[in-house]
């Protein structure tokens, strides 16, 4: 299977540093339906932040997440890649932004398993549309007569 680029957002949150901190806001997404594409965190002193990738379709978490008492930042966009895992699969990615002049922001990539991988990819806002095209995959030839 080839890999695939789909654009998502994600939205930045603090939470507690504390036990359960985390599971209490996750249970309340699953409450409201909500499937996560992907949700980092990270030790912060007294606080914890989160960040939370959805696919660009989903419902707005801001509501869900301030009703469980985690205000969230705005939402921002980002790249999910996914593909079978190789050596390189997201060197090639990093390859295509950087020729075409783009600093990544951030990567958070893993292993999905049964020989897959997944990364998410932001980039400054103002550089979104053109790693977009950057990203986008090429057309498909046109049909012959």
């Amino acid at each position: 299977m080839a890999d695939e680029i789909t654009p998502v957002v994600y939205y930045v949150g603090t939470i507690p540093n504390k036990v359960g901190q985390g599971a209490r806001l996750l249970n309340a997404l699953k409450e409201a339906g909500i499937n996560l594409t992907g949700f980092f965190g990270y030790p912060r002193a007294r606080a914890a932040e989160i960040i939370l990738v959805v696919d660009e379709k989903a419902p707005a978490l801001g509501p869900i997440a301030k009703k469980a008492g985690v205000p969230l930042g705005k939402k921002q966009k980002a790249f999910l890649l996914s593909g079978d895992d190789r050596p390189g699969a997201v060197a090639e990615v990093m390859a295509k932004l950087a020729a075409a002049g783009i600093n990544v922001a951030s990567i958070h990539g893993v292993c999905g398993g049964a020989c897959r991988y997944g990364a998410v990819i932001t980039v400054d806002p103002a550089a979104v549309k053109k790693a977009a095209k950057v990203l986008a995959p090429p057309p498909a030839p046109a049909p012959s007569a």
